[in-house]
């Protein structure tokens, strides 16, 4: 008469569940946040060359959240007023918290899961409730002294994808862990202009048109929320020294505006009021230039 009970399974097979409902098990633990791994690399919130004090501080009253960086002036270069750039690209999300906690704050969300924060900002390139898409480098603010600071500086924060704040961030490979105050060089924005048209013109403005020239490209954009069309023409050349550059907008049976002049990135913006109407545009990086004929006229 056969024998009842558990199935007996062969050796090897016994050894291979084990091993997978042990992974199993693992896999349906949660992480803690110091276990967890930020996967995009991050660079400094400033133009390129910039450097200043990553102050990951502790003490009494305690920096709060623990772990965030206050971003400082270093030697004789001030930081308020600075640009603030993405340390890595996303979605940002702007906020204003008024005269408490963050002020004026933007939150980026990261493919990876995880997201940074930049608070106390003087102004935003987009105003409360909006979000955009961003590149690394692209501009959301500038420094200032909104909500709860009492001098002007950059509160920022690196999140992990649970929400927890990593407390010892890496930014531009200088890893700032608590206690410590480090000088980071920002290489941010270094591999051209570190400016979009859009944020020249502003965030309600979009590119409909541009032409190459030697030296720069020139681009002309329209806001259909209130009919003006805008001209800026960016540098890719030289880019931090002043030289010769140039922007025009000329609606058609009115007169032409040009800005031209010695500029480190570009020239422009040159907005005008030119719904329905056909418009002449262009610039010049140098002795190279470009003029439409009249054209975009819806």
């Amino acid at each position: 008469m056969p024998t009842t009970g558990r199935p007996t399974w062969p050796k090897t097979l016994r050894f291979a569940i084990t091993a997978l409902l042990v992974t199993l098990a693992a896999a349906l633990v949660p992480q803690s946040a110091s276990a967890q791994v930020l996967a995009v690399s991050h660079k400094s919130p400033f133009n390129c060359g910039k450097t200043f004090y990553a102050n990951n501080w502790t003490g009494t009253p305690a920096h709060n959240p623990s772990g965030s960086i206050d971003w400082q002036d270093y030697g004789s270069d001030d930081i308020n007023g600075e640009t603030v750039r993405a340390t890595a690209a996303g979605t940002a999300y702007f906020y204003d918290a008024g005269s408490t906690s963050y002020g004026k704050w933007v939150q980026i969300n990261h493919s990876d899961g995880t997201s940074t924060r930049y608070a106390h900002l003087a102004t935003q390139v987009k105003s409360a409730g909006s979000s955009m898409t961003v590149g690394q480098g692209t501009a959301i603010g500038t420094v200032g002294s909104t909500g709860g600071a009492t001098a002007a500086h950059l509160h920022y924060e690196q999140r992990t994808s649970s929400g927890a704040m990593d407390t010892s961030p890496t930014v531009d490979g200088v890893n700032v862990p608590l206690g410590t105050k480090k000088a980071v060089t920002s290489t941010n924005a270094c591999g051209g202009n570190p400016y979009t048209p859009e944020e020249v013109c502003g965030s309600d403005y979009s590119v409909i048109d541009s032409a190459a020239l030697t030296g720069g490209r020139t681009y002309l954009l329209y806001n259909s929320g209130n009919g003006y069309n805008c001209v800026v023409t960016l540098k890719t050349t030289s880019l931090g020294t002043a030289s010769a550059v140039s922007a025009f907008l000329e609606p058609q049976g009115e007169s032409r505006t040009t800005d031209s002049g010695s500029y480190a990135y570009y020239a422009g913006p040159v907005k005008r009021d030119a719904a329905g109407q056909c418009v002449k545009w262009g610039g010049s990086v140098g002795s190279s230039s470009y003029t439409s004929g009249f054209e975009h006229c819806d």
